[in-house]
């Protein structure tokens, strides 16, 4: 007889970059720009010469956000890497959210709630807190805040993930 997982609480989320709601999003594909590629997926990415960086320069405002780099699926990496561990490609193209939902790593400490703020990492980067990561509060002048039309659809999973609504 099979065993079936149940969920007391709450099932995970997702993968950092996966996008939700497919439905109601708007997606472009651009070029990486091979010199400063995202490491990540999930983070808030912008355009330089035509080609996508993360959001890496204490300098970036919110008008500097292009959009959100997105986790492809199906996707193959390393046949040796953990179980939803994926690492971008650092050239050719990537997959970029413009409107819509996606999940994302919750960074810093405080918790997201439904309807918050969602803030980025600009500078000084740390554990847990990369340079384009998302934040629910304000870390002085090292995050942005982005516009009202960004925030939180709830609190982040036991694994730190949770849903934005991007430019929504």
């Amino acid at each position: 007889m099979p065993s079936l997982q149940a969920y007391t609480f709450r099932m995970p989320a997702g993968f950092a970059g996966d996008l939700q709601r497919a439905e109601v999003a708007t997606i472009e594909t651009q070029q990486i720009d091979s010199s400063a590629p995202p490491t990540v997926f999930g983070v808030a990415v912008k355009l330089v010469s035509g080609k996508v960086q993360p959001i890496n320069n204490s300098a970036d405002t919110a008008a500097s956000v292009y959009g959100i780099n997105l986790r492809p699926y199906p996707i193959q990496t390393n046949g040796t890497d953990a179980l939803g561990t994926s690492t971008p490609p650092t050239s050719g193209v990537t997959d970029v959210l413009k409107r819509g939902y996606v999940n994302v790593a919750l960074g810093g400490v405080a918790a997201a709630a439904k309807g918050g703020t969602v803030y980025v990492r600009v500078a000084n980067p740390a554990s847990g807190k990369p340079l384009g990561g998302f934040e629910a509060a304000s870390d002085t002048t090292n995050t942005i805040a982005l516009p009202s039309n960004t925030y939180f659809t709830g609190p982040a999973d036991a694994y730190g993930v949770t849903e934005i609504a991007f430019n929504i």
